[in-house]
């Protein structure tokens, strides 16, 4: 038990106290409404069930149906999808939960089908991802994207103002912008995928603007020590590259710390996959960020208490021991065992994998 005492100490996050240091990650579900991408009563169960986290972060949400880029994910940009996230929002309060929703725009990680009138994804560059999304039931490779063009981009960070506006209306605590994973924010940034030749393109400054813009942006509309952002610098997911990821990734701390924003949440690594997959320094972030530091990707409690008492990090953000385990944070206080998840269950489908998982308290006494 003492040797968990820093991951369940409170912690203050902006103005908001937060009940314990573990922060449950996005994931992505695949179980809104078809159709109209509403999150439906089952979310609302899901959620309110982890809402003993200190800090429950959705699953990434579209901003406008182009940011759309799977199957069945939820959105954040139309009245009913504002009037679903406020049951989920609801039910989390009821039981003293703090909840934050991901802002996402997928950029070229996209399908026609999942389109308006079946138009091409938008990306920084017209260079097609060696990846593939699930759309119609099956996966897919990604469709070939379109780059934007200089004048669309202050609408993209329109949409990103008016869901945080949105997400505000339906509850939410706060906002965390989608900026990893090889989505368009990463797209922007990374050398990979954009080869502009304009303001948005070329130098890190100017492959950083887009990120730093919507930060700003969102910022504005939330309040800054309600907003935070997720990261990436080395991740391949979505088939993403930088030639030099510390120097990009510097400037771009620099920027979002002179915001003033709540948060840095950091994938560590490749996503989902080893956290040495390449060099990276990621306590320079660490000393550049004046908000907490959400450290991410394959964290088990031993690590994760010693980076918090190291002070390397201020939060510890966990993925599928939270799908599988709704009370992770009283198996953590009573040492007690966890349930495995089940892969199969993860994208898509009912309660199965949802919210049936047992809890300490639904199980048969030995």
């Amino acid at each position: 038990m003492s040797r968990l005492t820093k991951l369940l100490e409170t912690y203050k996050l902006g103005p908001i106290t937060l009940a314990n240091r573990l922060v449950m990650a996005p994931l992505t579900r695949n179980r809104a409404v078809p159709g109209t991408f509403v999150p439906g009563a089952l979310a609302a169960d899901y959620y309110a069930q982890r809402a003993s986290a200190g800090l429950l972060i959705t699953e990434a949400s579209q901003i406008s149906q182009q940011g759309q880029g799977y199957q069945d994910t939820p959105g954040i940009y139309s009245k009913d999808q504002v009037a679903g996230w406020r049951k989920v929002t609801d039910r989390v309060h009821e039981r003293g939960g703090k909840i934050f929703i991901q802002l996402w725009h997928v950029g070229r990680i996209s399908h026609v089908d999942l389109q308006a009138n079946g138009a091409a994804p938008v990306a920084p560059s017209a260079i097609r991802a060696k990846g593939k999304t699930f759309v119609n039931g099956g996966f897919a490779d990604v469709s070939e994207p379109r780059a934007l063009e200089l004048s669309e981009i202050p609408g993209i960070i329109d949409d990103f103002k008016r869901a945080t506006k949105n997400a505000l209306e339906a509850g939410f605590d706060g906002v965390e912008i989608h900026g990893a994973n090889g989505y368009l924010l990463d797209q922007f940034a990374r050398d990979g995928a954009n080869k502009r030749t304009d303001a948005y393109g070329g130098s890190i400054e100017n492959r950083a603007r887009l990120m730093l813009e919507v930060a700003g942006a969102v910022a504005t509309e939330a309040g800054s020590d309600r907003t935070g952002i997720r990261i990436s610098p080395v991740t391949p997911a979505n088939d993403l590259s930088d030639s030099n990821p510390q120097p990009l990734f510097d400037h771009i701390v620099d920027g979002l710390s002179a915001l003033k924003l709540a948060y840095l949440h950091v994938v560590e690594g490749a996503t989902g996959g080893p956290r040495d997959i390449a060099p990276f320094d990621y306590a320079s972030l660490r000393k550049r960020f004046s908000g907490a530091y959400v450290a991410n990707n394959g964290y088990d409690f031993d690590l994760a208490t010693k980076m918090l008492e190291a002070n390397a990090a201020d939060l510890i953000a966990f993925g599928k021991p939270f799908i599988s385990n709704p009370d992770l944070v009283e198996r953590l206080k009573q040492g007690a065992g966890l349930n495995d998840w089940d892969k199969t269950t993860f994208y898509g489908g009912g309660a199965k994998g949802y919210t049936d998982y047992p809890t300490l308290a639904a199980e048969p006494a030995e």
